[in-house]
């Protein structure tokens, strides 16, 4: 149904990957789908500042599987992100176990991070 995922059909893509028993209406679906933005917006302040909140992006992470099962969270992932942050998307998702062996080999792990994560 989704050989590629666009613009047009993301919302559709996400809807059909939504597994929340008790969400109670489309404001829980796109609360959800705004922890993209949110991940974006503190990767965007690590790259600015250097300053990492791991654990909320744990959080946000961990929350996104739930709800979306690991292969649909990170094909909307890598479709809402700008290439500028796959780094330290993939680093987040080796951390986590949510990559399948040869996923993203052309993206680079950010070691400075990974190593923040094995110390929580």
């Amino acid at each position: 149904m989704y050989e590629k995922i666009t613009s047009d059909n993301i919302i559709m893509f996400a809807i059909k990957h939504y597994d929340n028993r008790q969400c109670h209406g489309e404001e829980e679906f796109f609360d959800d789908m705004k922890r993209i933005k949110y991940i974006k917006r503190l990767f965007k302040r690590y790259l600015d500042t250097g300053e990492l909140k791991e654990r909320l992006l744990l959080n946000h992470f961990i929350v996104l599987k739930n709800m979306f099962g690991s292969d649909a969270s990170i094909t909307l992932l890598l479709f809402k992100l700008e290439k500028e942050y796959w780094s330290l998307l993939k680093t987040f998702l080796v951390f986590l176990n949510m990559l399948r062996e040869g996923e993203l080999t052309d993206i680079e792990v950010n070691d400075t991070i990974l190593n923040k994560l094995k110390e929580i």
